[in-house]
């Protein structure tokens, strides 16, 4: 009976060390996920209040002579959307070369750049540009052929695209939704820095700067580090070449202050971010 009760009480005394040690475990679990979780929290980009992606449009002679040598200079990689609209790519295709190799994004911006026309303000559409005139297939085949083009120019098989004129439909069909298997993002134009879990990354909203002064824009980065969100420049001309155009003091005067802010903002290419985005959403959009 003595045994019996020795017995009885040495297994109490294990089992209470068992509980003791499984409950310590999941306190520090607990402790270890909330720590995660609040780090995530206060700084979701990439460890950065927020996230910053450049982007350029339409491939023109500026990006090369104007804002490529600025962010190498910085250290900041863009993302330069290439088609062959103005017909300037046969010419620029060796630089092209030596930006993605020096670790900027080349992205899908079509072909021939088609746009709804037939409206005010879309007078530059050509009838055979005009994307009242295509058909789905023809797009999705056109972001088919830059996506081949632009692989020979950089070795890369993951890309991503910037609707032309942002015009996402032909007709009242979503054209990307035919192209979403070759493509990681979309880069869309709206005025919005949505938070990480807000995202959707085939609707990228993006800011199309024109004229803006270097305090508007250093306004809109500090507008992103307030609300941790992710925000997207989208220049045409940098100095030129373009209606839509920044002129060179402002863009170095927003990418200097970036420069400077540097421990707060996270400045990668498209592809990048929109791979974080899809690793790090609860779900992905």
């Amino acid at each position: 009976m003595q045994a019996s009760n020795k017995l009885t009480k040495c297994c109490l005394t294990v089992l209470c060390v068992v509980v003791m040690l499984t409950s310590c475990r999941t306190s520090s679990t607990l402790v270890q996920q909330t720590s995660t979780a609040v780090t995530t929290n206060q700084l979701p980009w990439n460890g950065k209040q927020a996230s910053i992606v450049l982007t350029y449009d339409d491939a023109l002679n500026v990006h090369l002579d104007n804002a490529i040598p600025l962010l190498d200079t910085l250290g900041f990689k863009g993302t330069f959307y290439l088609s062959d609209y103005y017909g300037k790519m046969q010419s620029q295709l060796p630089r092209w070369k030596v930006a993605a190799s020096n670790g900027h994004e080349l992205g899908n911006h079509s072909v021939y750049h088609p746009c709804e026309g037939g409206r005010p303000g879309r007078e530059f559409v050509r009838p055979q540009n005009d994307l009242n005139n295509y058909t789905v297939q023809r797009m999705t085949n056109e972001i088919t052929t830059m996506n081949s083009f632009l692989q020979q120019l950089d070795s890369k098989t993951n890309r991503t695209f910037a609707f032309p004129c942002s015009d996402t439909r032909i007709h009242d069909t979503a054209y990307i939704e035919f192209s979403k298997q070759q493509l990681v993002a979309a880069r869309a134009v709206r005025a919005e820095m949505p938070l990480l879990e807000n995202v959707r990354v085939f609707d990228v909203p993006a800011y199309a700067i024109n004229g803006e002064s270097g305090e508007k824009l250093v306004e809109l980065v500090q507008q992103a580090i307030a609300k941790k969100a992710l925000l997207v420049f989208l220049f045409h001309g940098v100095g030129g070449e373009h209606s839509l155009n920044v002129s060179l003091e402002a863009h170095a005067q927003l990418l200097r202050f970036i420069k400077q802010h540097e421990k707060e903002l996270w400045v990668a290419p498209m592809v990048e971010v929109a791979a974080y985005v899809k690793n790090n959403q609860t779900f992905t959009r």
